[in-house]
């Protein structure tokens, strides 16, 4: 096997691009045609559907977007190049010059001189009209095509940039990114609403599993995550998780994605709400620099000063009662309509994974959501229980102690105080931007009774 210096030699020593005769038209997307600098007549090409035109006696005018910016570039054309087929949705190829606008709408412009057709668009039967805001409702018939819609695409334009921002939080603050699985044997949540994960045909010993124990889609990255923390410290992980529940609410979708997180050495809530407040804060506003007429066309939500405070103390609700999500968005209200941090729930209420905080006769666990203006909880975190003989008798009492003997082992050798936190990937988009449905913040929506495409 080839060692990586030696395929890095080798890939330097070859090229699959061939030395051109004559210099060809740089080819640009359409968000750095209309960033550059210099407009002094420069040769470019560049690729991607039209979506407008607008043919007068001696010029067309073609708006051409390739979902690099929600701005389109303006091609100006001779009329001798309109023809039926350069119709709103068709694919186009435009070479020409890149001038300076006589225009104040837009810098520049692009002059064509050549124009070709890639792929034609019926306009008659394509689903989107030009000029018409069609809802998001009717927009989620259409997911193979509602993308190429100015809200989808500006909404799935924060999400890339939204990704790319949290990788770089972990990434500059220490954290080891995991690739947790996918099909697990946990029930991390204990809540059973589970996809159970089967060969498509019929074994051939119908009593066997093909993982020999029963295996499920995840519903959270959490429980392989701290095995990991045990020797990284820090750790996260990005990816889909899955709940099999029976709802069509805005709220929920069956599969969606979490960030989650696990650090050791964390011995109070304080220190795990820093982290917290770092990854939302510093997240929104990279979004906030890279991609401000995105968010300002999906009508942005943003808490006022990005400010961030704890509650705590002042009792609302019967203690012991769980908090729903009419409650959570109370308390955001009751504290000014900015983010609202709560602490300490009740024992009876969360999973066997949290810590015990022994504060009889309430009896609470080192737990902490963070609640935001519009979606209600964000995060969900908690120490973990680290003290073997605690965990052990939470385990026992329901009568997991043999499934998670792993777990135990944990705590056997070399534990250390740790914490952790999750945060819906989905729901972070709806708050920043301010957008109702859940499922109008995913490229393909699933869930119940729908799994189109």
């Amino acid at each position: 096997m080839f060692g990586a210096g030696c395929l890095l030699r080798a890939l330097r020593s070859c090229s699959s691009a061939p030395c051109p005769r004559h210099k060809p038209s740089a080819k640009l997307s359409v968000r750095d045609a209309l960033r550059a600098q210099n407009t002094s007549g420069e040769r470019v090409k560049v690729q991607g559907w039209i979506r407008s035109v607008r043919s007068q006696k001696e010029v067309l005018f073609l708006h051409v977007n390739d979902g690099s910016s929600l701005e389109s570039l303006q091609v100006v054309a001779d009329s001798s190049f309109d023809s039926r087929e350069l119709a709103f949705g068709s694919s186009v190829e435009v070479q020409g010059q890149l001038v300076k606008s006589p225009s104040k709408r837009q810098n520049v412009e692009l002059k064509a001189e050549k124009i070709e057709v890639v792929g034609n668009c019926d306009v008659k039967t394509f689903p989107f009209k030009y000029k018409e805001r069609h809802p998001l409702e009717y927009m989620r018939q259409y997911p193979h095509l509602r993308c190429r819609t100015n809200v989808l695409g500006s909404i799935l334009r924060v999400r890339s940039e939204a990704t790319a921002a949290i990788h770089s939080f972990f990434k500059d603050n220490g954290f080891v990114h995991i690739h947790t699985p996918i099909i697990t044997s946990n029930d991390c949540e204990g809540a059973g609403e589970l996809f159970q994960v089967e060969p498509s045909s019929k074994m051939k010993v119908s009593e066997e599993n093909f993982f020999n124990v029963p295996a499920f889609l995840t519903v959270s990255g959490q429980l392989h995550l701290e095995v990991m923390s045990g020797a990284f410290t820090q750790v996260f992980t990005f990816g889909p998780t899955f709940r099999a529940e029976n709802s069509q609410s805005r709220r929920h979708l069956a599969e969606f994605y979490m960030v989650e997180a696990e650090i050791s050495f964390v011995e109070s809530l304080q220190d795990l709400m820093q982290v917290m407040e770092g990854l939302f804060k510093t997240t929104l506003m990279m979004v906030l620099s890279n991609c401000p007429e995105d968010v300002e066309l999906c009508h942005k939500f943003i808490a006022p000063g990005q400010k961030i405070r704890t509650y705590a103390e002042k009792q609302l609700f019967n203690w012991g009662a769980d908090l729903h999500t009419e409650h959570e968005k109370y308390l955001v209200k009751h504290c000014g309509n900015i983010p609202v941090f709560v602490i300490n729930y009740p024992l009876v209420l969360k999973p066997f994974y949290m810590r015990d905080n022994e504060d009889s006769p309430q009896h609470t666990v080192a737990a902490v959501d963070l609640l935001v203006p519009g979606v209600g909880e964000l995060f969900g975190g908690s120490l973990r229980e680290e003290r073997y003989h605690f965990l052990e008798q939470q385990l026992a009492r329901l009568g997991l102690t043999e499934a998670y003997q792993w777990y135990l082992d944990l705590r056997r050798f070399g534990s250390v105080p740790h914490g952790g936190f999750g945060m819906g990937f989905e729901r972070y988009l709806q708050c920043i931007l301010g957008v109702d449905n859940i499922k109008d913040v995913i490229p393909f929506p699933r869930f119940t009774h729908s799994c189109l495409l």
